[in-house]
Order: structure tokens, then C-alpha cells, then sequence
């Protein structure tokens, strides 16, 4: 798997590095936890300082940015503090992502172009930041989609579009940068229990209620716990699946296929 410094401490500056989006919470703090878990130094991102302070706490492997990914300058900084950390970067886990519930009639310019800057734009800017040092390392990029990126959501047209255009950018960049050894891959989970809904705009019942719903439609009726969805992210990262790219890793237990 990765290099282990606790057993040998020589590998210190060998250890891969990685950067983690939306690390304060959900899905992305599950990833950062994971990869430090399996040895690891991982840059922990997000806009809110104290859970991010929270998870630094809980491994020593994790150091973090509270930072907007979307502000100006803000990819370079994020990519500068972990080469600077570390000396290299490995991994570029671009996690970070809003939601929105917006049916046709109530369509918000403000919030589509939200969707578009979050979801598109912000790791758009950040693989090309990151792409010099990916370059060095042969490493990874892996994407977070979800499983509207490729199947229609009612009442969230905007946000499986946006996701959608992660999921062929995770395909185009792969066909890119095959041969400079980079590999490029995206997770697409379905859904998994978080706070993204509350993020959202919905009350803890209306979550709730959809938690129900969706439990119901999904062939296994489970909703994933974010831990699972961090250990496909890890099996994409690690070097034995070095000869996987492009590729779209659905975690939804079978809702796709309906």
C-alpha cells in the first residue's frame, strides 16, 4: 500500500502526500481519515477552521487550510502549502461540492453558477495547480461525482449537470494525461448519510424523509456510511491500482440500475 514511517522511520520524507477537499465534514473527513490511516500526509481543506482543527486532532498524519477553494488564488496556495509541507504531492482528492435542490420553475442564477464555480470551476483550477507536481510523483486524481452524474435527479437538473461535467473531465483528463503516467479516476456515491441535504436548504425532518425514500428505492436498502465510500476512494489511490484510469466508480448499492 503506502509507505508505513511508524514502522519505518527513514520513509518519513518517501510518504505520499495528499490534498483533501470538503475535508471538515461528511464524505471528504472519512477520505482524509482514511488516507491517514493507511500512512499517508494529507492536507485537510475546507472554509470551516474548527472541524477541521477537529480532524487534525484525531490523526497526526493530517495538517489543514481553512480556505475557500474558490477564492482567487486559492488552488495555488492549497497546492503550495502541501509541496512546502512534504516536498511532494501524490494525491488530489477533489471532494469539495454543494447541492441543491432547484426544480425548473424556481431556477436561481445565483445558485446555478454557485453549483458550476463549487462543482466545476474550483477543481478545474486546482488539477491545474496541482499538475506540475502530479507530474513529478506519477500521480492521482480522483474526482467525486455522484450517481445523478449519470442518471437524471428531478428537481436537481443543475446539480447532476455539474456533476455530469465531472464525471466527463475525469474521462477526457485520464485520455490527457495517460502518458505523462498521471491517472484520473472518479468515485460517483449515491446516497450516503451526511449533512450535505441540511447544506442544502432542508430541515432535519425533510432529510430525513428522503433518507427514507431513497432507503427504500435502493436495491440493498442501505445508505451508505461515509467510510465506505472513502475505501473506494483509497482503493483508486493506492499503487495497485495503478492500471485503473478513467474510470467511474459507482457506490449506490445497485440505485443506478434502476
Amino acid at each position: 500500500m503506502f509507505y508505513d514511517a511508524d514502522a519505518d522511520p527513514s520513509a518519513q520524507s518517501r510518504k505520499h502526500v495528499a490534498i483533501v477537499t470538503g475535508a471538515g465534514s461528511g464524505i471528504g473527513r472519512a477520505i482524509a481519515l482514511t488516507f491517514a490511516e493507511a500512512g499517508v500526509h494529507v492536507l485537510g481543506v475546507g472554509r470551516r477552521e474548527e472541524p477541521l482543527k477537529e480532524i487534525a486532532a484525531a490523526n497526526g498524519n493530517i495538517e489543514v487550510l481553512a480556505i475557500d477553494v474558490c477564492q482567487d488564488g486559492a488552488p495555488a496556495e492549497i497546492v503550495s502549502t502541501a509541496v512546502q509541507k512534504w516536498g511532494r504531492l501524490d494525491y488530489l482528492i477533489n471532494n469539495a461540492g454543494a447541492t441543491a435542490v432547484m426544480p425548473l420553475a424556481e431556477t436561481d442564477k445565483e445558485v446555478v453558477l454557485r453549483l458550476l464555480e463549487l462543482n466545476v470551476v474550483a477543481p478545474s483550477l486546482l488539477a491545474h495547480a496541482a499538475l506540475p507536481h502530479l507530474r513529478e510523483t506519477s500521480g492521482t486524481i480522483i474526482n467525486l461525482s455522484s450517481t445523478y452524474g449519470h442518471r437524471p435527479m428531478a428537481g436537481g437538473a443543475h446539480y447532476a449537470a455539474t456533476k455530469a461535467a465531472i464525471e466527463q473531465m475525469t474521462r477526457s483528463w485520464a485520455l490527457e494525461l495517460a502518458g505523462e503516467g498521471i491517472r484520473v479516476n472518479s468515485v460517483a456515491p449515491g446516497p450516503t448519510q451526511t449533512d450535505v441535504m441540511l447544506h442544502a436548504g432542508l430541515s432535519p425532518e425533510a432529510a430525513n424523509d428522503v433518507y427514507a425514500y431513497e432507503r427504500e428505492r435502493i436495491p440493498t436498502h442501505h445508505i451508505a456510511r461515509t467510510e465506505e465510500v472513502a475505501h473506494w476512494v483509497l482503493r483508486l489511490a493506492e499503487p495497485a491500482g495503478r492500471h485503473a484510469t478513467g474510470q467511474v466508480i459507482t457506490v449506490d448499492g445497485g440505485l443506478e440500475l434502476i
